[in-house]
């Protein structure tokens, strides 16, 4: 692998054991655990074109092409900054040939994509409602994190025109929102249909929700048993230390 130019005020960071690498920017957005997560837990089967909504320097794309068969895997990012990143991460892990990135605003996405044309799509939503909480005065971590491009509204609006009758939706948000979350899927006919919490310890309140669902799917939900990302000495449960293995 060559390595590109990194500049001064960026970080090349390797996940997976060195098995994927990302450029970041050291005080931009970089990319949290809930990407890694919400990557791990989803499914994609062979041939499946996945869509990821807000795909940041395209972490979720890389990490699902790894895990699975599936065809093209489309990122779309409105940060023009974030989308050369990704751009170059794409570059970087030689996924060319199967990940796109696409420049674009996902409200805009019936200009530039075919309703119904996706299998399955992929997003972890900006959670922050404008005017509350602590906004980031770096603009990559603001957008990313707060409602300022798009809304989960949006972001539900964009999976529901992308996918197919039957696709699959995946999503990771903040636990104490988790009522929101299912009450804008179901009003959209994107039936939830298994629900994983996930805790940063045995005992602890939820932190974030993992959700599956299906476009016009059956009403019936599945509620897995939780995730927990630290044992009580600190370190990584197995089932994270398999989520950071491949």
């Amino acid at each position: 692998m060559i390595l590109p130019p990194i500049g001064p005020d960026e970080s090349l960071d390797p996940l997976f054991h060195g098995k994927l690498l990302f450029i970041q920017k050291r005080n931009g957005y970089r990319f949290s655990m809930d990407a890694v997560i919400l990557a791990r837990l989803t499914t994609a089967g062979k041939g499946d074109r996945v869509l990821d909504l807000g795909t940041g320097c395209g972490v979720i794309p890389l990490i699902i092409s790894l895990d699975s068969e599936c065809g093209p895997l489309v990122g779309i990012e409105v940060q023009p900054d974030l989308v050369e990143l990704a751009r170059r991460n794409v570059l970087l892990n030689d996924r060319q040939e199967s990940i796109h990135i696409l420049h674009m605003n996902l409200k805009d996405i019936k200009d530039h994509l075919e309703a119904g044309s996706f299998d399955v799509v992929v997003s972890n939503p900006p959670f922050g409602t404008p005017g509350t909480g602590r906004i980031s005065p770096l603009p990559q971590r603001a957008v990313a994190r707060h409602e300022i491009e798009a809304s989960l509204e949006d972001v539900l609006e964009a999976a529901l025109y992308a996918l197919k009758t039957g696709g699959r939706l995946f999503v990771i948000y903040p636990a104490s929102r988790l009522v929101r979350l299912i009450y804008g899927l179901k009003k959209r006919s994107l039936e939830p249909k298994t629900l994983r919490m996930v805790h940063a310890r045995e005992g602890s309140e939820a932190q974030l929700a993992a959700i599956h669902a299906v476009k016009g799917g059956g009403e019936e939900l599945t509620v897995l048993k939780p995730l927990y990302i630290y044992n009580s000495d600190g370190g990584y449960t197995p089932e994270m230390e398999q989520i950071y293995s491949v």
